[in-house]
């Protein structure tokens, strides 16, 4: 393309990390919201290991596993960019030091009511001689939970078997702006390892309260009952990350899952914030860090557009599609997993976008109706398609406003947006 400027957004995300050159018309206005800790470092070796040692409202691992017997690790799935395999060495280095033993530990996928985790799924995130070394489970959140009693919102809580046999509960996370507030935290117990009816009674509470927005805390009842769950369990640590858009770990807060939460949260509201741009022509939208949940984007990138109306695009390159989600999506034309017909079934677009463009080499068609409607979707798979289209329409003058990535990445000054169908 002559005369032409350009932006680089990340892409694959577990399938390699690479990168994705845009070109634009040289005569239109474009502008990359790039988060505040976009380009922040990496932690060095010291700095985590400083993180260990002095733990967040509790003992050190090594000093909690002492005279301990069975150990429990929790880990998220593929649709989080925690660099799992980067923090557990440090873990198993503390519980080896506590005399545990190999045969001892396990680690649970801690899907909540996503599709379980493979060999190759657990590699990736785990390392190539985890599954070798330990047992690997994935969470059934339709089989084998402990019923723990009613939270104070009323949610009966059951949790994972496997887990609750254990005496040393663990969790890695990390720390990410989220449809309920931030992830982390508690979330690798409720929606992570508890019952489907659990995760049904807590995600319910999100159509009816206007206590939940991306990045609120404080009187979210969400987040009340997730908190509630994870004590009822009896979590002992969590290891929670700040990513950069390299996916890699620029902060550490570990300890006690609520309180190093409230602590790492404190860096994630200013690590991930955006400036606003107001009254864009078009949005780009790439989604990254969790492109297998593309309808996270649209609530944070909608916001951008002109109220009069624009063009979003979401960039969706991930080849394993949109994630599978029992409680959410459709598992055929007229049927669907327990939210879906409350929750999901009537997506559409947001008023203000005018065409929607999903770009998307791995195509995914069923993917789309978490998002909009399978008719309203222009489908393209390369960028020269998404850019010829736009330049049909917008001529030689369009602003646009591009997000890396707006599956983590949040605008504190944007109106509140729904997220009812997310975990």
């Amino acid at each position: 393309m002559n005369n032409s400027k350009k932006a680089v957004v990340p892409v694959l995300a577990w399938y390699g990390d690479e990168e994705l050159e845009l070109e634009f018309p040289e005569s239109w206005d474009v502008t990359v919201c790039k988060m505040k800790g976009h380009e922040a470092p990496p932690l060095s070796d010291a700095a985590i290991r400083k993180a260990f040692a002095n733990p967040i409202g509790t003992k050190t691992v090594e000093e909690m596993a002492k005279g301990k017997k069975e150990v429990a690790i929790l880990f998220d799935d593929m649709s989080r960019a925690t660099p799992t395999a980067v923090l557990i060495p440090y873990i198993l280095e503390e519980l080896i030091a506590a005399g545990i033993s190999d045969d001892n530990i396990r680690f649970i996928a801690a899907i909540g009511a996503h599709g379980s985790m493979n060999g190759i799924d657990f590699r990736k995130k785990l390392g190539d001689d985890v599954m070798g070394r330990f047992l690997v489970y994935n969470h059934n959140p339709y089989e084998n939970c402990t019923p723990l009693g009613i939270s104070s919102q009323g949610t009966s809580i059951s949790i994972n078997s496997e887990f609750m046999s254990c005496d040393l509960k663990i969790g890695i996370g990390s720390i990410v702006p989220h449809p309920y507030g931030f992830g982390g935290g508690s979330k690798i117990i409720l929606p992570g390892v508890a019952s489907m009816e659990t995760i049904v009674s807590n995600h319910n509470m999100l159509a009816l309260s206007p206590t939940v927005a991306i990045g609120k805390l404080e009187g979210n009842i969400i987040l009340q009952d997730i908190n509630e769950a994870a004590r009822m369990a009896g979590l002992d640590v969590k290891v929670d990350a700040i990513l950069n858009l390299k996916r890699e770990v620029t902060a550490l807060f570990v300890g006690d899952p609520i309180e190093e939460h409230v602590e790492g949260v404190k860096l994630a509201r200013e690590h991930y914030a955006t400036d606003m741009v107001h009254d864009a022509d078009i949005v780009v939208a790439n989604c990254f860090s969790k492109a297998n949940e593309m309808l996270l984007a649209t609530p944070v990138a909608s916001p951008l557009l002109s109220p009069n109306g624009g063009d979003m695009v979401l960039i969706v390159i991930t080849p394993e599609g949109q994630i599978n989600h029992y409680f959410d999506r459709s598992f055929g034309k007229n049927f669907g997993g327990r939210g879906w017909a409350t929750l999901c079934r009537k997506a559409s677009l947001p008023e203000n976008t005018r065409k929607l463009t999903i770009m998307a080499p791995y195509s995914d068609k069923v993917g789309a109706d978490w998002v909009a409607p399978y008719e309203l979707v222009n489908w393209t798979k390369t960028w020269a398609e998404v850019i010829q289209d736009l330049r049909s329409r917008h001529g030689n003058k369009a602003k646009v406003a591009i997000i890396p990535d707006a599956t983590i990445q949040y605008f504190p000054d944007a109106p509140k947006a729904c997220g009812i169908c997310a975990d």
